[in-house]
C-alpha cells in the first residue's frame, strides 16, 4: 500500500499525462504566478503599507507548499531506479532542482534580515519545471540544434559587429573628443554613443555636434541596421532549411544528408 501510494505520487510529480499530475501542474504554475504577482505589486510602497500582513502570509504559505514538494521529490527519488554511485546529489545539482531550491531559499534567508524580493522574482524560471510539454521540448532541442549547426558563422557575424562598433567609436571619439571632453573622454566612454546608435535605440543622451561626428553618426545609424540583420538573417535561413530540407542532428550536421537516397546538396530525399 505503501508503495503504490509512493509510486502514485511520483506520477504525479514526475508524470507528464494523467489528469492528477496535469492538475499538480497546473496549480503549481498558477501559484508561482499568482507569487510573482505580489512580488510586483509589493514594491509599490502603498501596497505593501496596506496589505504587508496579507503578502507576508500568502508567502510563507506558498514556500511551505514549494519546501513540501521539494523534500516530496528528494524522498521519492528511489523510484527513478537510478543506481548510480551518488545518485541522489547528482539529481540535487540537476538544473531543474537547483531552480526548486532557489525557490525555497527565501523561507530561510529573511531570518538573517536580508531583502529577498529580488530573489523572489526567480521564481519565474520555475516555470520551467512546469512546462514539461512535448511540443516545447522539441522546439528548444530544434533551437538548440540550429544554433550548434550555424556557430561558427555566427560567432564570425558577431566579430563582425564588435569590429564595427570599436571602429565607429574609435572615429567618434577623434571627432568629438576636443569638443566635448566630458562625453566623449575617450573610446571605451564612445562605445556607449556606439552600442545605442549601431541598435537604433538613440537615448539621445550621447549625441555629436561637430559636423564630421554628425556624419559619422549618420553613416552609423543606417549601417546599424544592416549589421544587426546579418545574424538575424543567419538564423532566419538556418531555421528555413531545417524545416524545408531536413533536420540536424545533435552535433549539428544534416540527417540523411549522406544516406543513399537523399540528395548530398539538398538533404530531400530522392525517392
Amino acid at each position: 500500500m505503501v508503495v503504490s501510494a509512493a509510486r502514485k505520487a511520483y506520477e504525479i510529480l514526475e508524470g507528464e499525462k494523467g489528469r492528477g499530475s496535469t492538475a499538480f501542474h497546473i496549480f503549481i504554475t498558477i501559484l508561482i504566478l499568482f507569487n510573482i504577482g505580489s512580488v510586483i505589486l509589493e514594491s509599490e510602497e502603498w501596497v505593501h503599507n496596506k496589505y504587508e500582513t496579507y503578502l507576508k502570509w500568502v508567502e510563507t504559505m506558498s514556500l511551505c507548499i514549494f519546501t513540501g514538494e521539494y523534500a516530496l521529490r528528494l524522498s521519492l527519488y528511489r523510484m527513478r531506479g537510478d543506481t548510480r554511485r551518488f545518485a541522489l546529489v547528482r539529481y540535487m545539482i540537476t538544473p531543474m532542482m537547483l531552480v526548486d531550491l532557489i525557490v525555497i531559499v527565501p523561507f530561510f534567508l529573511p531570518f538573517l534580515g536580508a531583502d529577498t524580493r529580488m530573489l523572489r522574482i526567480l521564481r519565474l524560471l520555475r516555470l520551467f519545471v512546469v512546462f514539461k510539454l512535448i511540443k516545447m521540448n522539441d522546439s528548444l532541442s530544434e533551437f538548440g540544434n540550429v544554433i550548434r549547426a550555424k556557430a561558427s558563422d555566427i560567432v564570425v557575424s558577431l566579430l563582425i559587429l564588435v569590429l564595427a562598433m570599436v571602429l565607429a567609436s574609435s572615429l567618434m571619439y577623434y571627432a568629438e573628443h576636443e569638443a566635448q571632453p566630458e562625453t566623449f573622454g575617450s573610446i571605451s566612454a564612445a562605445m556607449w554613443w556606439g552600442v545605442v546608435t549601431f541598435t537604433t535605440i538613440g537615448y539621445g543622451d550621447t549625441v555629436p555636434i561637430t559636423p564630421f561626428g554628425r556624419l559619422v553618426g549618420a553613416v552609423v545609424a543606417l549601417l546599424g541596421v544592416a549589421v544587426y540583420a546579418i545574424p538575424a538573417g543567419i538564423m532566419a535561413a538556418a531555421f528555413n532549411e531545417y524545416r524545408n530540407m531536413g533536420k540536424y542532428d545533435k552535433d549539428g550536421k544534416r540527417e540523411g544528408r549522406d544516406g543513399p537516397n537523399t540528395c548530398p546538396h539538398c538533404g530531400k530525399s530522392l525517392e
